[in-house]
């Protein structure tokens, strides 16, 4: 059956614009009215819940320890965006990768200090939905998630796939713990994430819009769109020639209730 519905998806995705790989429709949001009632379901649930659970978090945790722990989900991490770039036929990327996440977790202590960056090894993440973009999927309308926030249909599709294929996500389901255990791993990871938006200004940055839904989304967009193309921190990755772009807002776009979806 899960079969049958990533086929359906994946065959709307084609369809979605004329150019492979755009943001055409996900722009239009022709789901506004559904995504803006998740997105109020969200901030409640930020408001009440998440949000003040961080704090606490923030204020019981020195920031070297909360960066630590930052560092190594993100260490975590590189196996997967090493699969994707090979995927997407980028062996630098790769081989970037793996040397990341060799340095981080030997001398890095399993990634709680980042070396890696300070021996000129810059992060080279991505993930299945960047794949998916590659391969000259659409991106499809802009959806609001329950719970996890801003993406599209392509990355929705994206976010279920790493669910089974991400070696992080397998090495959890295979290492003996218990139900109660795994969520609590997740949720460590969720208020993780949360914490490292607030560290970003996201509070502030939708705090101050006018339409929060609206700039929430648009700096998501332009997030990705930069992903994408490997042009992260503005500038095009692996000597790739650059295109103007439009500044990307603070981390709000994150995919995940702590960025008020």
């Amino acid at each position: 059956m899960w079969k049958k519905w990533g086929c359906m998806a994946l065959l709307m995705l084609a369809g979605c614009a004329t150019t492979p790989g755009d943001e055409r429709l996900a722009e239009r949001d022709p789901l506004e009215g559904f995504n803006r009632g998740v997105w109020g379901f969200n901030r409640a649930l930020d408001t009440v819940a998440l949000k003040p659970v961080t704090t606490v978090y923030r204020t019981v945790t020195p920031r070297p320890a909360r960066r630590g722990l930052s560092r190594i989900l993100a260490n975590l991490s590189e196996p997967f965006s090493m699969v994707n770039n090979i995927l997407q036929g980028k062996p630098d990327r790769a081989a970037r990768n793996l040397e990341r996440f060799l340095v981080n977790t030997m001398i890095g202590v399993g990634g709680l200090a980042d070396h890696a960056t300070g021996f000129g090894l810059a992060p080279a993440n991505e993930d299945f939905g960047q794949t998916l973009a590659s391969w000259g999927v659409n991106g499809g309308p802009y959806l609001v998630l329950p719970l996890l926030g801003p993406s599209t249909l392509r990355d929705g599709v994206g976010s279920g796939v790493a669910q089974f294929a991400d070696p992080y996500r397998i090495g959890l389901r295979n290492i003996g713990l218990t139900g109660t255990q795994q969520i609590g791993v997740n949720a460590g990871e969720v208020i993780s994430t949360r914490s490292d938006l607030t560290e970003s200004g996201a509070d502030a940055f939708l705090d101050t819009s006018l339409d929060p839904y609206a700039a929430a989304k648009s700096a998501f967009l332009q997030r990705r769109h930069a992903e994408i193309r490997d042009q992260e921190d503005g500038n095009a990755a692996d000597g790739e020639a650059s295109t103007p772009e439009t500044e990307t807002a603070p981390e709000a776009e994150q995919t995940t209730t702590s960025e008020a979806p």
